[in-house]
């Protein structure tokens, strides 16, 4: 993605006043009720406003066209997921490699369900909403965190840690998108907490 096309994408301004901060919480929210209603292409600028209560202005004062909002809302959910993967790395340096990889797991498969309909829909969007670029900057907060958590695991020296955890951010993040598009019931979610925190474990100690 060029500068000039991400320049377009990136919102006009940040809300600073705390009735500024609850209009764009407004937009963002009407944004996934409208995604969730309806198909992706159906959604407008002109839908969402009605669905927040605002008018049309306001919106193109935070967000200048319909990509630059998308962006904003697939960001805010994602780095919602990162965050909560950054406090579950930070919270066990230093434990067995069997607890690193059940909190880790454990918490990314929470973030993602916290609006289960919610996720899927934005994994449709995400093309359109220039996805590939926030997916980028969360892997790389993803794949720090995780560094610096098995750097205080027991491994073998020789272990190369780097391309363990871009495989453990793969094979996580494939996974539960997949999960989630199957519309698998709720003890399928269970089965896969448990099945992938031990595949994550077997990985890490055969390498």
């Amino acid at each position: 993605m060029t500068k000039a096309a991400l320049l377009e994408l990136e919102p006009r301004k940040t809300p600073q006043q705390s009735r500024s901060v609850a209009t764009v919480e407004a937009i963002h929210d009407a944004t996934i009720q409208v995604l969730l209603k309806d198909e992706p292409d159906r959604l407008t600028t002109v839908r969402v406003a009605e669905r927040a209560g605002v008018s049309v202005g306001t919106l193109y004062q935070y967000f200048p066209n319909k990509q630059a909002l998308l962006f904003a809302v697939l960001e805010r959910h994602l780095l919602g997921t990162a965050k909560a993967l950054e406090d579950a790395c930070a919270a066990n340096h230093f434990q067995p490699l069997e607890v690193m990889m059940d909190e880790v797991v454990n918490r990314f498969i929470d973030a993602k369900l916290v609006d289960r309909d919610t996720s899927v829909a934005l994994y449709r969007i995400a093309a359109e909403a220039g996805g590939n670029l926030i997916l980028e900057r969360t892997r790389k907060r993803y794949e720090t965190a995780m560094t610096a958590m098995l750097q205080t695991a027991n491994l073998p020296a020789s272990a190369d840690v780097n391309y363990m955890v871009h495989m453990i951010y793969l094979t996580m993040a494939g996974t539960i998108r997949g999960h989630l598009e199957s519309s698998a019931p709720p003890r399928m979610t269970r089965k896969l907490r448990e099945h992938l925190a031990k595949l994550l474990v077997a990985y890490c100690k055969a390498v």
